[in-house]
């Protein structure tokens, strides 16, 4: 007790120090889950299949919702990549109108999803839109790259979110498609968003040519 007496004022400052750190913790727990639940969240997955007749979905488990400004498919080969805005070739084919699909750009809300037809009938616009040898693709596995560029709720810059697939048409029908990754890349950081960017930018001045 003579102990405690001579040295309450230290005793107590430390305990005030713990009671800081014990506060400054939970209050970190608290931001990270903060901020977990405000970064955004797109995902590109299959629907109604697992082949390249599946449906292309693009959905948005984000808190907020999201305003889509470019949908984009990149044909990766051996030799180069190949790569097109779905939304605006739709709209220069009148594909849109004459399969029934509603617009892709446009606000999408939390939990909700669109498809962007199938994944096979996007290979067939690249390979219309490119004159790309149908063939030769058979002959290699390509990846097909299906890239989502969005505002998310006021923020200035846009984020995306990329998923990969491995084609192999020369397989059964059902497994034509395989995604590379188990889940949608994110595109959240500073500086993806940067590249994100640069993405809309290189659409909008392949548009203006």
């Amino acid at each position: 007790m003579e102990w405690l007496k001579d040295n309450a004022q230290a005793i107590s400052a430390i305990a005030s120090i713990c009671t800081l750190l014990v506060w400054v913790f939970y209050a970190q727990l608290l931001y990270n889950g903060y901020v977990r639940q405000r970064r955004p969240r797109i995902i590109v997955n299959r629907g109604k299949g697992v082949g390249k007749d599946a449906l292309c979905l693009i959905s948005n488990m984000s808190s907020e919702a999201i305003y889509i400004q470019h949908l984009v498919a990149v044909l990766h080969t051996n030799e180069q990549s190949y790569e097109l805005d779905v939304v605006e070739y739709q709209q220069q084919s009148g594909d849109d109108e004459k399969a029934g699909y509603r617009t892709h750009q446009g606000p999408l809300a939390s939990g909700d999803y669109l498809h962007i037809q199938s994944f096979g009938a996007i290979l067939q616009q690249l390979i219309r839109h490119y004159g790309i040898d149908e063939h030769s693709l058979r002959q290699h596995t390509p990846q097909l790259e299906i890239r989502v560029i969005a505002i998310y709720s006021s923020e200035d810059m846009p984020v995306g979110a990329t998923r990969h697939f491995e084609l192999n048409l020369s397989a059964d029908p059902l497994q034509q498609l395989t995604p590379l990754q188990v889940d949608t890349k994110r595109m959240t950081s500073r500086r993806e968003r940067q590249r994100v960017l640069q993405w809309a930018k290189d659409i909008e001045m392949y548009k203006a040519k």
